[in-house]
């Protein structure tokens, strides 16, 4: 079968738009761990590639607290720093491992996450300052997502000299793509790696 351009582009489209979870859509109160998988669900189910999928569950965010990913509750309840935690894990958990995620937070955790000011309803946290940094930067990688995408795909077939075979080049595209996924990888988990060093010469 032919990859129908249009229908990548409407498909990218589709999961760019969703996107990040806009930072005044985080509840402003503090919810249970059911409160929060529900949310979670609401705004990030349309990436789900089958309904069988989860986007969060109380076991996961039992074992995220368990590997330090997620500070405790408070009295039981999530606050709008946990959310934010949350959603960066959810993004971050299926392009590198557990582990590095563990060690690209713990500063993050200890700089910037205070329990004392993280509780009841208030908004006005570093967490949340740095979340709307976050999200107004990747609004402007939308369209460099897209265009870097679509390159790929002229590429694959204005390269390709067997343009008859719609396999290969469906092939070859979904190839080039994996390449430029798994490269981007290794220099996250480089950097990651880089982190990791210097923390320990800290403690030398």
């Amino acid at each position: 079968m032919d990859i129908d351009k249009e229908d990548i582009k409407n498909q990218i489209r589709q999961w760019i738009k969703q996107g990040y979870v806009q930072p005044d859509e985080i509840p402003k109160v503090e919810l249970y761990a059911e409160q929060v998988t529900t949310f979670m669900d609401r705004y990030l189910s349309g990436y789900k590639r089958s309904e069988e999928d989860k986007t969060l569950t109380k076991t996961m965010i039992n074992n995220y607290t368990k590997n330090d990913l997620l500070p405790p509750p408070v009295k039981k309840r999530y606050n709008a720093d946990h959310i934010i935690l949350l959603i960066i894990i959810y993004y971050m958990k299926n392009v590198i491992s557990i582990g590095d995620i563990k060690t690209l937070f713990e500063p993050l955790l200890n700089e910037f996450y205070d329990e004392g000011n993280s509780g009841g309803d208030t908004m006005d946290t570093p967490l949340m300052d740095m979340y709307e940094s976050l999200y107004k930067l990747e609004k402007k990688q939308y369209f460099e997502t897209e265009k870097s995408i679509l390159k790929t795909l002229d590429i694959s077939e204005a390269d390709y000299p067997e343009k008859e075979n719609k396999y290969l080049k469906n092939f070859i595209f979904l190839s080039l793509l994996g390449y430029d996924i798994f490269i981007k990888r290794k220099v996250m988990e480089h950097l990651i790696d880089d982190m990791n060093k210097k923390g320990e010469d800290k403690d030398i």
